[in-house]
């Protein structure tokens, strides 16, 4: 067994990686983008053995993910880590790319959400590949996940390319070590309301947009709370209408956001508008709408059993022998990019280190669970691949 320790390189490596402006350029226009981190996972990983490849979408070639290949023979059980290297902007936050330690506690942009995870699964599968563990493991390190998702859908095109077939993914998200149960979906949609303009003294000669746009916002909040009781959510978060005082408005646009949960197709927000939108046109034949999906994210529950199930049940073996006290399963309010490797074929769990302050001011981690997590995840994959091969 090695006697190096990968506890100690996981925390220095986060503070590596929290030093690397990789703001997202999809959010914040002008920002660094992921490149840099990158270059230096690339560099990194080749070095440790590790056959790498950089994929890029096909129209975003300056927003690189890096998947790196652990060796292994045909039939070793194939094992992806994956987190995403891109973070948000850095509003409020005077230093945010000089990590700051004070005991065990690590702050600046990117910390918890999510280089410390990236860290641990880089520095476990740097371990495994020491150990020539039972086990064939591939980093997935992606671009975009705080935006579109465009890193992790390339690197699915890519796999079948390279000739991998994972059995199972781990994302290593912020969960702070707990076992995700399942994710909500979400969804968002636009709605474009027409209307005809006329002077506001002479109502009766136009169609107010503002005004139907007023009624869509009460409906829209009503079935909101029947949606609430399920678990899910429906609000508007953005509106506008209007081009003038003394006019009646000739349009006006919602933004309406969708939250599901497992069971829920994430496309189900544009029935429940055709529904409201209905309701509004039988008091007022003159409501002109159209409803346009911007995207949608479908809902994510782990498996009962299967490969992914099977680490998961690992890892909390692990974890526990690392003296965690396990929280209980975490049912995740937000969305992360799990479902999009089920969807995929390739079973997914999410299990990450954690802190505070994700996309805040203050974000930090905590580089006990770093430690402890890329400990557990060399023990997991061991233990899980050996049974895999039996």
């Amino acid at each position: 067994m090695s006697t190096h320790d990968i506890g100690a390189d996981a925390a220095a490596l986060t503070a590596e990686l929290v030093a690397t402006d990789s703001v997202n350029p999809g959010l914040v226009p002008g920002a660094a983008g992921e490149a840099a981190v990158v270059d230096l996972l690339d560099r990194r990983l080749a070095a440790s053995g590790f056959d790498t490849h950089r994929v890029t979408p096909s129209d975003h070639p300056d927003r690189p993910s890096l998947l790196a290949v652990g060796p292994g023979e045909p039939g070793t059980p194939c094992l992806v880590l994956t987190g995403h290297v891109d973070t948000v902007g850095t509003d409020g936050m005077d230093a945010p790319f000089t990590p700051v330690l004070d005991g065990d506690r690590l702050a600046g942009r990117g910390a918890c959400d999510m280089k410390g995870g990236v860290a641990a699964v880089v520095v476990a599968a740097e371990e495994l590949v020491r150990r020539t563990a039972p086990v064939r493991v591939v980093l997935a390190l992606v671009a975009d996940e705080e935006d579109l998702s465009l890193g992790t859908e390339a690197v699915l095109e890519a796999l079948p390319r390279l000739g991998l077939a994972p059995d199972a993914a781990l994302v290593a998200e912020p969960t702070w070590l707990a076992r995700t149960a399942s994710l909500r979906g979400y969804a968002v949609a636009e709605v474009t309301l027409t209307g005809r303009a006329a002077h506001s003294s002479q109502p009766e000669e136009g169609v107010n947009a503002v005004a139907h746009l007023g009624r869509l916002l009460a409906a829209v909040e009503e079935r909101g709370r029947h949606v609430a009781a399920s678990g899910g959510s429906l609000m508007v978060t953005v509106a506008s209408g209007g081009e003038s005082p003394f006019v009646l408005g000739r349009s006006a646009r919602a933004v309406v956001e969708r939250r599901t949960v497992a069971g829920e197709a994430a496309d189900c927000v544009l029935s429940e508008l055709d529904e409201l939108l209905d309701g509004l046109r039988a008091d007022d034949p003159t409501v002109d709408a159209r409803v346009r999906l911007v995207v949608a994210r479908e809902a994510w529950r782990l498996d009962d059993a299967g490969p992914a199930a099977a680490f998961a049940d690992s890892l909390d073996a692990a974890l526990t022998a690392e003296g965690v006290e396990q929280p209980p399963p975490l049912d995740a309010p937000y969305w992360m990019e799990a479902p999009l490797w089920q969807a995929a074929g390739v079973p997914a769990l999410v299990c990450g280190p954690a802190g505070g302050g994700l996309h805040a001011a203050d974000e930090w981690v905590d580089l006990g669970q770093v430690r402890r997590f890329t400990r557990a995840l060399v023990a997991a994959a061991e233990s899980w691949g050996s049974a895999r091969a039996d």
